[in-house]
């Protein structure tokens, strides 16, 4: 259908071939994103070093994972959510917040729902949140340093999210039990 095809270390290039491998590494297979973005390696690999920093933000992995899953949604992308939601679970990620973020509904938790909220506004504002917005964030007990992480979370989903569009990219059988579709109707085709 796009054209774009699913790389592997034998139809790519040397530095796709090396995120390919960088991949592996990190999660213990190939993503099928990771092998889509190589066919532009460059975006492959900073796909994967945003990856590493966000993991590195003063975010905690659950919250990781409402910034994530947030931004999937709000982008209609059902690769990463399957894929969000098959990670986010492992993680412990409460069933009623999972299932309220795949959802796109308030979550059972507080705080969480606050990150989603923000996050949320975010996608949605472009950027442009109001003063309201960081205010309600802030009152959850968030600071600036995690307003930049979850920016950061939103630049880099924001990557696979385009890419999935784009490419096509089918869901990994690592992913399938939590297959997931935008609502009927809510796509901008």
């Amino acid at each position: 259908m796009s054209g774009f095809k699913l790389q592997t270390p034998e139809t790519t290039s040397a530095s796709g071939r090396e995120a390919l491998e960088r991949a592996k590494e990190r999660y213990g297979f190939t993503p099928n994103l990771i092998g889509m973005l190589a066919n532009a390696p460059a975006a492959a690999h900073g796909y994967l070093d945003l990856g590493a920093r966000f993991k590195e933000s003063s975010l905690t992995p659950e919250e990781q994972q409402v910034v994530l899953l947030t931004t999937s949604f709000e982008n209609e992308c059902d690769y990463c959510m399957g894929a969000h939601s098959t990670v986010a679970g492992m993680l412990g990620l409460s069933d009623g917040d999972l299932g309220a973020l795949r959802d796109g509904t308030e979550l059972p938790t507080r705080r969480l729902d606050a990150l989603r909220t923000f996050t949320r506004a975010i996608v949605q504002k472009r950027g442009w949140v109001s003063e309201e917005d960081l205010d309600a964030f802030r009152a959850a007990g968030f600071q600036h340093e995690q307003a930049g992480d979850v920016i950061l979370g939103v630049g880099m989903k924001t990557i696979s999210n385009y890419t999935n569009h784009i490419a096509g990219t089918p869901l990994d059988e690592a992913f399938e039990a939590q297959r997931w579709s935008a609502p009927a109707g809510t796509r901008a085709e």
